[in-house]
């Protein structure tokens, strides 16, 4: 996964922050627009992990500040309900044209309420997801009805919501009563996953029973037990867009990762060079995987390097070896950790006898066995792996015959 940044303007010419997520070998399947919370912005906790999780279900995100909010321009008194819709369906724009019409939205709190209006507006969004939602606008104006008879007087006032303070105006209050959203809910029409945590202090679990009540099927809903309105624990924002992930893959057509023949060979490595920088996929009959380079050699560090890969099949291979050896023997092995470094040191340094010292390949190998074994067991284990066969051919003369195919 990896987060780009955005500069999306939106039709009142105002430049909204954004970030954009993508899958690690940068290839959604599928965009999303992720909305957040009221007074919040798209840095929240509960919006990263929702956003992060979901690409490793081949989504692209794109998560953004409200006009007002964050760092987006604008004033917080401009960021009135009909205003985050527009921003949605800006946004929405944005994506069609520079990347591919995005399939799902949503929404986090007020933001929840905001996707369900948006997207009873968006052909290309084909289902939706609102979590801690309220299942009316104007729910949010318990945070300054206090205030409510000072905007009339005065037409605008200074607010206190969730400990900071915001100016807002007799338009900005007075635009949460003009949408229905009981009856746009009923008239959407598109999947619908309704979360919500049981003991919501801010926004009730009833919401959560309307909205559904209100939604027509399909309609799903998730208990986000022991959560608090924000999400404010990693565990259930990742949980969220785990759930999210998997729910909607059954109202999506499947989309198949583009295989690589290997043309009868074991593996196959391709690169693009005008598009992937270093990025390699490569393709066995059966899985698919990523290599590249760090950034600090110029790559995009999408995924292992070659050398990382090279010692990651040795450090597999010795695991293997190990367990069939230990359960061969019936030694109490039950879990074992291999650590591997490759890296670059002289024979000299190794007090290696060389014919022609120099710089060599070093492989430094360490092994950590969890069970019930006595010192002569771990020496023995030891010593099997070295003998592992990725081990052994490595360590040893290896013959290459390369050719050219058309």
């Amino acid at each position: 996964m990896r987060t780009n940044r955005l500069e999306i303007v939106n039709r009142k010419g105002y430049k909204l922050a954004a970030s954009i997520e993508l899958p690690a070998n940068q290839k959604p399947n599928y965009f999303a627009i992720f909305a957040h919370c009221f007074s919040c912005n798209s840095t929240i906790g509960a919006a990263k992990n929702v956003t992060r999780a979901l690409t490793n279900h081949g989504f692209g995100v794109v998560r953004f500040d409200f006009t007002g909010l964050g760092r987006s321009e604008g004033e917080f008194a401009e960021s009135h309900f009909s205003a985050n819709v527009e921003d949605l369906i800006d946004v929405n724009g944005y994506l069609t044209e520079h990347f591919q019409a995005p399939s799902l939205m949503i929404g986090h709190s007020l933001g929840g309420a905001a996707a369900i209006v948006a997207a009873s507006k968006l052909e290309n969004i084909k289902a939706v997801v609102t979590i801690a939602a309220p299942a009316t606008v104007n729910h949010v104006t318990h945070h300054f009805s206090h205030a409510a008879e000072d905007i009339k007087r005065m037409s605008e006032s200074e607010v206190m919501i969730a400990g900071r303070t915001f100016k807002i105006d007799k338009e900005f209050y007075e635009d949460f009563g003009k949408t229905d959203l009981p009856t746009i809910t009923k008239k959407l029409r598109k999947p619908i996953l309704i979360m919500h945590a049981p003991f919501d202090k801010m926004v009730g679990i009833e919401n959560a029973h309307q909205l559904y009540h209100n939604a027509i099927h399909p309609k799903s809903f998730v208990s986000l037990d022991d959560a608090d309105h924000l999400l404010s624990l990693a565990k259930h924002s990742e949980y969220a867009g785990d759930v999210i992930g998997s729910w909607v893959k059954l109202y999506f057509p499947k989309v198949d990762n583009t295989m690589i023949s290997t043309e009868g060979e074991q593996l196959v490595a391709h690169l693009n060079l005008k598009e992937d920088n270093f990025t390699t996929s490569l393709q066995t009959k059966k899985h698919n995987f990523i290599a590249d380079e760090p950034g600090s050699i110029g790559g995009d560090d999408f995924g292992p390097s070659p050398y990382e890969y090279l010692t990651a099949g040795i450090a597999a291979c010795t695991t293997m070896t190990l367990k069939l050896y230990a359960e061969r023997k019936g030694w109490d092995l039950q879990e074992v950790y291999v650590y591997i470094t490759h890296s670059k040191k002289h024979s000299d340094e190794l007090n290696l006898d060389l014919e022609k010292p120099g710089r060599i390949d070093f492989m430094e190998k360490k092994l950590k066995f969890i069970g019930d074994l006595d010192a002569a067991q771990k020496e023995k284990l030891k010593a099997i792996a070295s003998k592992c066969p990725v081990h052994k051919t490595v360590a040893s003369v290896v013959h290459f015959e390369t050719e050219i195919i058309d």
